[in-house]
């Protein structure tokens, strides 16, 4: 796959038109179709900040295979789908999530604490 098809089509999955992504690379609409098409490449400036507006590494574009992979959300889940999305982490991921969870829970239970006996007084 040719790096201009690439860009073409993470550009088409973002749903951004040529023209929004020509003027944040600062070039024409003609030269960057020609970028899209193959018939030119793009500079190592103009790679950069594709990368910046895909939000994507240079190098993911370079290599890029395939489809984008859909945001995922937790908040959505019913909690047993929470906990198995959790445990799909990697242990070092997986461990910090833990230990966020930890923490809120411990700040709740001073503020519940807090309310119950000091601000009564």
């Amino acid at each position: 796959m040719s790096l201009g098809t690439i860009i073409k089509g993470i550009r088409e999955q973002k749903g951004m038109l040529q023209k929004q992504v020509a003027a944040e690379l600062n070039i024409g609409n003609t030269n960057y179709n020609k970028l899209e098409n193959g018939n030119r490449e793009p500079s190592v400036k103009e790679l950069q900040l594709l990368s910046e507006l895909f939000d994507m590494s240079v190098d993911q574009i370079l290599n890029y295979e395939g489809e984008l992979p859909k945001e995922v959300t937790v908040k959505d889940k019913k909690g047993f789908e929470q906990l198995n999305m959790i445990n799909q982490l990697d242990e070092e991921d997986k461990s910090t999530v833990f230990k966020i969870i930890d923490t809120m829970l411990t700040k709740q239970k001073f503020k519940d604490f807090f309310n119950k006996n000091v601000a009564a007084l």
